[in-house]
């Protein structure tokens, strides 16, 4: 059984997909861009991208009634690896120890042309 995690205060789906998907024990984040979820364009500049798809997760999280916190597995899509340092930064002020598991990938193109991508998995036991 799977039952829908939606909220207006992350980014509409731009296709034909879920923001996100509760199981019995875990909650899969569809990815997340850095949309501005009011006005759905991109945020400017590539910090404040990587800040805003972090806000847009936890606005996924808080809606399924949990945290960052209940974040296992985290999968970054960036369109230049030399973000890498600035999204290591940015998490260590938002994720406390232990930190999600994560893979972090240069990728040619994101949807948006925006310059990260978020997905997350959460276990509903910390």
């Amino acid at each position: 059984m799977k039952k829908k995690i939606s909220t207006d205060k992350a980014p509409a789906a731009i296709g034909p997909y879920s923001q996100g998907i509760e199981t019995q024990d875990l909650i899969f984040l569809s990815g997340q861009i850095p949309l501005d979820p009011e006005t759905m364009k991109l945020v400017d500049g590539d910090e404040n991208q990587i800040r805003q798809v972090f806000k847009n997760v936890n606005a996924l999280c808080e809606e399924a009634g949990l945290s960052l916190d209940h974040i296992v597995k985290l999968n970054v899509s960036l369109q230049d690896l030399s973000l890498f340092n600035s999204v290591n930064e940015i998490m260590k002020e938002l994720f406390t120890e232990p930190f999600p598991a994560r893979a972090a990938l240069q990728v040619a193109r994101l949807p948006l042309d925006s310059s990260i991508e978020v997905e997350a998995i959460l276990s509903k036991s910390k």
